[in-house]
């Protein structure tokens, strides 16, 4: 059954995932979070809101938990690992880059035992800390096991640096468990474009027949002269031919073996389209980012191009393959797997990034099945999650009404704000709602008076009160005093009081036409046809 889990994959690995039990591994760790890893997301009127929400803020900096993964790696069992961290921490000494490379090293053994021995990991960074990862993962996985250093051009070259030149790449590498692993030679090549061959390609296929087919005439001569049994006259020429004569004769009536001139030598006509492509390197040009009018763009930052993913899990794994993603942001992996007819696993820390996975796999594949471990189930893990961490509570309340997470301030302060809603009720101007979520016990009157001052500050129409414990008589009298929201549509309460307990039961805000796009839709695929691989 395929998977998603809320946790810190670590725990994840240890505890939830069997060794040798998966056949490919794909993930893109975060680092440099305040620069590139928030979880951003755009209103629908397409003006970036204050939602931001950055997933590892507290993580990659050197504390009590990076010496705690140094110490595990230290007495983990694996020597190789053990003396390159200690290494490389000697050089370094203690600082974020160090405690990057203790997390992912204590996390890397556990991706190794998990690993099939056929199975491949692919490990997606930057120049940042890409040099440092090839090292602590020859480590792991030994030298020899390395198989390629993947350069994807990320963006055209801009030319905004002064001082150097602008990095314009992502760097994928890529290893193997064992000696032998999965690899699809065929998916290695990419199919001809007739209308963009490059100059050699062209070149050589300059023929073209009446219907359009692009061909080259090769050559039918044997390189080596001493084959009698294929030494024979054909078309007046006599040579030591590659074909015998039954096979030649078949080519000719097919009109495959002609005779440029008479009394010249016949050739073969090798068509452009029955070539398996062009052989993909490792610099891979030919996958561009997404950008802001991609249909596959969900609003995340650092999401990666569906393509990109297809071919990793195309070239590595077989139908019903398991593919792990243990850092799965909103799940290009689990998409791609899902897509490709594999099994997969997804791991996030961040309550908002499986909510988001969980609509973007409803939306792109309705009916699909798979088991969510880690997040609430019932009032019971609520209240469980709650007390844990209230950040991750209130992110994991809004999700269950399709609300924007807002974040756009720290931790510590309250704007009375946790969420957005968007929504048209007359069709063009795009209105909001304010989503406030309180996990405590104790909520009162006062709390759904504040939410009424802060929707008339923001200008909101309604306020969505989202409580864990049950609402009482005075807050829904209070609730009611707020008034109604008019439209064309009707009458909506301007406040709206929901339990915890309520969701669970399915019930959700009475808000007019919400715009879905909040969270953007994943285009839906079609499993049982999925064509051509974009390769």
């Amino acid at each position: 059954m395929n998977r998603l889990y809320y946790g810190d994959n670590l725990d994840v690995l240890r505890g939830c995932i069997d060794d040798e039990s998966v056949d490919l591994i794909y993930l893109d760790p975060p680092f440099n979070s305040q620069a590139t890893y928030n979880v951003l997301f755009k209103s629908t009127a397409g003006e970036k809101s204050r939602a931001q929400i950055g997933a590892f803020e507290d993580t990659w900096h050197w504390g009590d938990e990076a010496e705690l993964a140094f110490d595990g790696v230290m007495s983990g069992g694996n020597s190789a690992v053990a003396e390159m961290l200690r290494a490389l921490r000697s050089f370094l000494r203690e600082n974020d880059m160090m405690a990057y490379l203790c997390m992912m090293a204590v996390r890397l053994l556990e991706l190794h035992r998990v690993l099939k021995s056929n199975g491949s990991l692919y490990l997606h960074c930057d120049a940042t800390a890409s040099h440092y990862l090839k090292i602590l993962m020859d480590a792991v996985f030994g030298p020899q096991r390395f198989q390629s250093e993947i350069i994807w051009r990320r963006t055209p070259s801009k030319a905004l640096m002064t001082r150097r030149l602008p990095n314009n790449h992502d760097v994928i590498l890529a290893y193997r468990k064992g000696d032998e692993g999965t690899w699809h030679l065929e998916k290695a090549f990419r199919a001809y474009n007739p209308s963009h061959l490059d100059e050699k390609t062209a070149g050589k296929y300059s023929h073209r027949d009446p219907d359009g087919r692009l061909y080259q005439l090769d050559n039918l001569i044997n390189p080596n002269r001493d084959r009698p049994n294929l030494t024979y006259e054909f078309l007046g020429i006599t040579r030591v031919w590659r074909w015998t004569r039954d096979r030649m004769q078949a080519a000719y009536d097919a009109g495959l073996v002609i005779q440029p001139n008479p009394g010249s030598v016949p050739r073969f006509k090798r068509y452009l389209d029955e070539q398996r492509g062009k052989p993909l390197g490792d610099v891979w040009s030919d996958i561009p980012p997404l950008n802001s009018q991609a249909q596959e763009r969900l609003g995340y930052p650092t999401q990666k191009p569906q393509a990109l993913l297809e071919r990793i899990i195309a070239l590595n794994s077989n139908e019903g393959d398991v593919v792990l993603d243990p850092f799965c942001g909103c799940g290009t992996a689990v998409h791609a797997a899902q897509k490709l007819r594999r099994g997969w696993i997804g791991i996030d820390i961040t309550h908002l990034a499986i909510s988001l996975i969980e609509k973007r796999l409803r939306d792109a594949f309705p009916g699909i099945k798979y088991e969510v471990h880690g997040t609430p189930k019932d009032v019971d893990g609520a209240r469980d999650l709650a007390a844990r961490d209230k950040y991750q509570f209130q992110w994991w309340a809004v999700s269950l009404v399709n609300a924007v997470p807002f974040a756009g301030r720290k931790k510590g302060a309250d704007s009375g704000i946790d969420g957005l809603i968007y929504f048209k009720p007359e069709g063009r101007v795009t209105e909001k709602a304010i989503v406030s979520v309180k996990g405590g016990e104790n909520v009162n009157v006062a709390m759904v008076r504040d939410l009424a001052h802060v929707v008339d500050r923001e200008n909101a129409r309604i306020g969505v009160f989202i409580t864990l414990a049950d609402s009482t008589g005075p807050m829904r009298t209070e609730a009611v005093k707020a008034g109604y929201y008019e439209t064309l549509y009707g009458k909506y309460p301007k406040i709206q009081i929901l339990t915890i307990r309520e969701l669970f039961e399915g019930k959700q805000p009475n808000i007019p036409l919400v715009d879905s796009s909040a969270f953007k839709k994943a285009p839906k695929e079609s499993q049982g046809d999925q064509g051509p691989l974009p390769f």
